[in-house]
């Protein structure tokens, strides 16, 4: 798939399974005809794509419920594992974690979305709904921000062309113009912020992580709320430990 519109063949049989797949996390489980609503297809054809996920082994039954099956974790393994640069930045995520107190997080770009490879919470973090897997919009968000900041102009055309700039929260940037700014000012400073643009109450502050030869690969963020995430805590302390952090991995990537 190309970053702004659908290229070549597709398989509607493969789409309609993803479909189903997808249907069941939505509904954390469901029966057939629960499901069969809830997407708007025919009860025999979630049917038969159902039993045949269920042989195998990638959805089980409780009764006559469908679930999400764990051998979907096996595939989600193979992802986070499939850079050695993600494998290394797997134990930083946590130490910054336990240093900070506050939840970090490191995300990479598929399909112009931010995905959530690796994540830690500190003692004091809060709970948000940002669990490993979940994709994100880049434009709102402190690690979506680092991403966009080191992609060249025309891929964050393309980006904001497929998905637009929805309003979050009433701090979100929904102007193009606004955004590009923020991104040169992100790039002039080295790293990004996002001041309750994603979620209300929550600021951040995000990290670009490149292959030490400048090839991107994802960002690091730390998060916590608004009222600790302010002054030089906020404007200092945590961006050097992230652009302390991230000149480290980069050097090992690039020496290793």
């Amino acid at each position: 798939m190309a970053d702004h519109d659908k290229t070549g063949r597709t398989v509607k049989t493969t789409e309609t399974a993803f479909t189903v797949i997808e249907g069941l996390e939505d509904l954390d489980g469901a029966r057939v005809t629960e499901l069969a609503d809830h997407l708007g297809l025919a009860d025999s054809t979630v049917h038969s794509h159902l039993a045949t996920l269920y042989e195998m082994g990638y959805v089980v039954k409780e009764g006559d419920q469908y679930l999400i099956g764990s051998r979907f974790l096996q595939l989600g393994e193979a992802a986070q594992e499939r850079k050695e640069a993600f494998e290394l930045v797997k134990p930083k995520v946590k130490h910054l974690a336990e240093e900070t107190e506050e939840r970090c997080q490191f995300i990479v770009e598929e399909h112009g979305r931010g995905v959530y490879l690796h994540r830690e919470t500190g003692e004091r973090a809060v709970s948000t709904d940002s669990g490993l897997g979940k994709r994100i919009y880049l434009h709102s968000t402190a690690a979506g921000k680092a991403v966009l900041a080191s992609l060249p102009e025309e891929r964050v055309e393309r980006i904001l062309d497929r998905w637009g700039l929805p309003a979050l929260t009433d701090n979100t940037i929904t102007d193009a113009d606004e955004l590009l700014d923020e991104l040169d000012a992100t790039r002039e400073r080295g790293f990004a912020v996002n001041k309750e643009e994603n979620t209300e109450g929550l600021r951040a502050v995000g990290v670009p992580l490149t292959d030490g030869t400048g090839e991107l690969i994802g960002s690091l963020s730390i998060s916590g709320p608004s009222h600790r995430m302010k002054g030089e805590w906020f404007e200092e302390e945590i961006p050097n430990l992230l652009l302390g952090t991230v000149n480290e991995l980069e050097l090992n990537l690039k020496y290793s």
